[in-house]
């Protein structure tokens, strides 16, 4: 992809998580998605600040900006920054060759979660197994604005794809945009659904058996079931369909990339 092409999905991708809600009402402004560039994997992608119109539906591929490793500009129009906890994503391309996607958001559940205290189990199917293991948190409240900042919320991604700010928010990384946001989208759904058992039952609410997760995992693979075997190639070792979690991220796109 051309620098055009990835400031253009970069922009997308933050006009979708306001469509999305999870950069909404009073977080309309906060919140920013980056994506390293193939060609050049020292540089990425990112939402700035400084514009004239500073929320997530307006965002155009005119107004991204371009950043090293460092967390310093390289590129992008005159009157932006970059955003402020640009350290999240330097430090995370920095230290992760293989991410090319970082997200960074504050979900209302997931946030109020975090204070709360207590641990997100998987109550549903969608995104459990982003909690097969507690979340790490960074414990702290302020901004990640310094370079130790930056690393200490590195340092999180080495075991999840997914940490917690406490009390600020949520990080998440892929191989795409779409993967990130998904995991994020997902991640709040499991946080909502943790708040409504614990308004219902307290905090010692049910959850999903750790038998029945373990099941689930160890359930074979679509390609391996027998009544699949026509509609995949001969010794096939992985799905080749597009993931099921692309679908909703290209609807979304579909819906604000214009003008863009």
């Amino acid at each position: 992809m051309s620098f055009d092409d990835i400031k253009r999905e970069v922009a997308i991708g933050n006009r979708v998580l306001s469509h999305i809600g999870l950069c909404a009402g009073v977080d309309l402004a906060r919140g920013h998605v980056s994506l390293r560039v193939p060609d050049e994997p020292d540089k990425f992608v990112v939402k700035g600040r400084g514009y004239e119109v500073d929320v997530m539906p307006v965002m155009k591929a005119k107004d991204m900006v371009v950043c090293d490793l460092d967390g310093n500009k390289v590129e992008g129009p005159p009157e932006a920054t970059q955003c402020w906890e640009v350290k999240i994503h330097s430090a995370i391309y920095k230290n992760y060759p293989n991410v090319q996607s970082v997200i960074h958001v504050h979900p209302r559940h997931t946030v109020l979660m975090s204070i709360l205290g207590a641990t997100l189990v998987p109550m549903c199917r969608e995104g459990h197994s982003l909690l097969s293991q507690p979340l790490p948190v960074w414990p702290h409240f302020k901004l990640v604005t310094s370079d130790q900042d930056g690393e200490e919320v590195a340092a999180l991604m080495a075991r999840s794809k997914v940490a917690l700010l406490f009390g600020h928010g949520v990080v998440a990384t892929g191989s795409t945009i779409s993967e990130s946001v998904v995991k994020v989208y997902e991640l709040e759904e499991q946080a909502k659904m943790n708040y409504m058992a614990l308004n219902a039952m307290g905090m010692d609410f049910p959850r999903i058996p750790q038998e029945l997760l373990e099941e689930s995992r160890e359930a074979p693979e679509f390609w391996e079931l027998p009544h699949f075997q026509s509609s995949f190639p001969p010794d096939t070792t992985e799905d080749l369909h597009p993931s099921i979690d692309e679908g909703p991220y290209k609807y979304w796109a579909s819906l604000v990339e214009e003008d863009v």
